[in-house]
């Protein structure tokens, strides 16, 4: 069964519904490239995907630990490249703070973020870099 549906919708947006529960995400092209950017771009939910990936698998992995994950808090930077136009660099702020983790904690649930299954269908050509405060 397919996942989504997705339309094109002039002026360069599209309409993606999520079959199963029938959620939809437009988006639109960015500024940049010819859009209005007045919603996400599909570059954008990328970016945004490897943030709430990694935010799903740290929660999973926490259940599955016993350890208590109150929430965190991302702010997502898209760096766009030319020639081919790709996403060239995704920058992570990712605050964990309000858990008070200790520091042994913060790295293991880290790494298990960071083994999430966006962040292993970018390409090597897309550099993530993390600001990390716990």
């Amino acid at each position: 069964m397919a996942t989504a549906h997705v339309s094109y919708i002039p002026h360069l947006r599209t309409r993606s519904e999520h079959l199963r529960s029938g959620s939809v995400i437009e988006t639109d092209a960015p500024v940049d490239n010819n859009g209005r950017g007045e919603l996400f771009s599909p570059t954008d939910l990328v970016a945004s995907a490897l943030a709430s990936c990694m935010l799903t698998i740290m929660g999973i992995y926490c259940d599955n630990h016993g350890i208590p994950f109150k929430g965190a808090e991302v702010d997502v930077t898209k760096i766009m490249e030319s020639n081919p136009r790709r996403i060239g660099e995704i920058i992570l702020k990712m605050d964990f703070s309000a858990n008070g983790w200790d520091e042994a904690t913060f790295e293991k649930v880290v790494r298990a973020g960071k083994a999430c299954p966006v962040q292993h269908s970018l390409s090597k050509d897309v550099k993530v870099t993390y600001d990390l405060n716990y």
